[in-house]
């Protein structure tokens, strides 16, 4: 089993990684997390090369990730959350997935024949909601051709409680782990 891990949180020993790192202990085969903060993908520039073409104009470490989904059974988007939504350079990255709707759209094409599992973290504090955020994990995961998207995995409370001391979030996190580990 592979499973992909879209993080964008900046922090490496915050409560978004600290709920990924409980996931990794808990899943079966291997995993690739992609770190937007850190990772060099540049976002979509809207050229629409991918309106008529496969893949990306842009050749940067996208590609790898392009090769990475199309083999992987599952995918988790992760995020901390700025003013209710996922990170700006998590969008950043996932706008690259643009070429997957312009398949579909434009090319008539299934641009991944593999169906996957999917799962979403969203891990925040202050006094917003996580309503936006989860709209566009689970858009951005439908267009990775999701069969099912697992109970979403929320800390929102981490201004007063860290993710990890977070019952219900724990349970999520252990919930999230079976689903894909038990297909």
């Amino acid at each position: 089993m592979k499973t992909l891990i879209f993080n964008g949180s900046p922090r490496k020993n915050g409560n978004t990684m600290a709920l990924i790192n409980m996931l990794v202990d808990h899943l079966e085969g291997e995993h690739k997390r992609v770190d937007a903060f850190f990772c060099g993908i540049k976002p979509c520039i809207d050229c629409r090369y991918c309106w008529k073409n496969t893949g990306c104009a842009i050749k940067d470490g996208m590609t790898e990730i392009y090769d990475y989904i199309q083999e992987c059974d599952n995918i988790v988007v992760a995020s901390s959350l700025n003013f209710a939504e996922v990170t700006g350079p998590l969008l950043s990255v996932l706008s690259r997935l643009q070429t997957y709707y312009c398949a579909e759209r434009f090319r008539g094409e299934t641009p991944i024949p593999k169906q996957k599992r999917g799962g979403i973290i969203l891990v925040g504090g202050g006094d917003g909601t996580v309503t936006c955020a989860q709209k566009t994990a689970r858009l951005i995961l439908r267009h990775m051709n999701m069969k099912e998207i697992a109970p979403d995995v929320v800390s929102h409370n981490t201004d007063n409680v860290n993710a990890i001391d977070d019952p219900e979030a724990m349970s999520g996190i252990m919930q999230l782990a079976s689903f894909f580990n038990h297909k």
